[in-house]
């Protein structure tokens, strides 16, 4: 990675713990904003140059949702750019770790990942000169402040940074607002203050996001979601003609319900798309009766209609639907991620980025996407639990192919 210079804000991030900095003195560096605002990249870099500036022999860590994400978003950036600078690098990638070496000092870094709750206790018991959190509105608070707890060698600091989320978030609220009392650096980036962007690349991200999610990615704004999830999908231009021929795979997405209503999607990809060709929704309200299982699992085999289904995903709480599926053999079934709000994300940059197109044969998703909306009486994001059915099996969808992209594997079970 060349870098032919740095914005006024990546200089103060590169250099605030210098001697010669007014900044030195604080105990943490907090930086926010947009996405692709070169927030990580320079702060990453002067975490290690802080950590050799200031220790030797010591242990530090790098922390992000997952270790995944460690490896991706902020170590392999990381090692090129430090090997660049004249370190050298030992990897010790099954340890989540990593031996960085300048001359005769060497200090190592751990990599950890702080996806939920019990993510806390991967990291208790180490003893830290620093910690780097990578996307920390996403961590759950326990692990964030048993990671900084680590931090108990004198000279230690704590180096956040995050895209916003809404504005009673904890992280916000417990750091950001409190930046005087925690003796933090507070930093706000845009994405014009990242000077590797071109004029054409800052309006193809911006063109990525809409509502809410423009707001906080490209305005870098803690704003609360309101009205539409998917405003976007008002257009009738994001709705398309099922395309000819066969598709090259068939995969299903099933949310599944006795009372409520059950949706599954059939996607089929075509030149590297997905399209939900063809959909089975049954409503036992509007139909005035309830199925059993089997039936259900009978609506299953007509919406395959003969085609060779690779998988069916299935909403994780459907125990008995995934019961019957496994017991008659045919498809291989996966339980789905049914996380919300990361889930609503990939759907909205799979739209918007024509990855995923919804076709006009789906007339309850059409109909779900204009009435599906943010619940805006509660303190954190979330969408209203009605006339989201579809909404939940397209995301089921959108969520394991994404995972099936970063991992390159996925698991199925067939009851044999």
């Amino acid at each position: 990675m060349k870098f032919d210079r740095f914005s006024g804000k990546q200089l103060a991030v590169m250099s605030w713990w210098c001697d010669s900095s007014p900044y030195r003195d604080r105990s943490c560096l907090i930086c926010d904003g947009a996405v692709r605002s070169g927030k990580t990249v320079c702060m990453s870099i002067s975490f290690v140059l802080w950590a050799f500036a200031r220790f030797n022999d010591s242990s530090f860590g790098l922390c992000s949702k997952t270790i995944r994400s460690v490896k991706r978003n902020v170590l392999m950036p990381l090692i090129e750019n430090v090997r660049q600078l004249g370190f050298s690098v030992r990897e010790r990638y099954s340890e989540n770790y990593v031996d960085i070496s300048y001359g005769n000092h060497t200090n190592r870094f751990y990599f950890f990942g702080g996806k939920d709750e019990s993510s806390a206790s991967l990291i208790q018991g180490m003893t830290l000169s620093g910690i780097l959190l990578d996307e920390v509105a996403l961590m759950p608070r326990s692990f964030v402040e048993q990671a900084i707890a680590r931090c108990s060698v004198e000279g230690s600091t704590f180096w956040f940074n995050c895209n916003p989320e809404y504005p009673q978030h904890w992280f916000r609220q417990e750091w950001i607002l409190k930046t005087e009392q925690k003796n933090a650096l507070y930093i706000h980036f845009t994405m014009e203050d990242n000077p590797s962007l071109s004029k054409e690349m800052l309006e193809r991200y911006k063109s990525l996001y809409s509502g809410a999610f423009y707001q906080r990615f490209v305005e870098g704004k803690w704003t609360a979601a309101a009205g539409a999830v998917y405003p976007f999908m008002d257009d009738e231009k994001m709705f398309c003609d099922v395309p000819q021929g066969t598709a090259e795979r068939y995969i299903i997405s099933c949310d599944y319900g006795t009372v409520n209503p059950s949706s599954f999607g059939l996607w089929g990809e075509y030149d590297g798309v997905w399209y939900r060709v063809k959909e089975y929704y049954f409503d036992s309200r509007r139909e005035g009766m309830q199925k059993t299982d089997e039936e259900h699992y009978n609506g299953l085999c007509e919406l395959a209609h003969g085609n060779n289904i690779e998988r069916v995903i299935v909403d994780p709480s459907a125990a008995s639907f995934i019961t019957v599926i496994r017991r008659h053999g045919e498809f291989p079934v996966q339980s789905a991620d049914n996380r919300v709000i990361d889930g609503i994300r990939k759907v909205s940059d799979a739209l918007m980025s024509g990855r995923v197109r919804i076709c006009n044969t789906c007339r309850d998703s059409i109909r779900e996407f204009s009435l599906y909306r943010w619940d805006e009486s509660g303190s954190k994001d979330c969408p209203i639990k009605e006339n989201d059915h579809a909404m939940d099996d397209i995301r089921y969808f959108v969520t394991a192919m994404n995972n099936y992209d970063d991992e390159g594997i996925f698991a199925v079970s067939v009851e044999r």
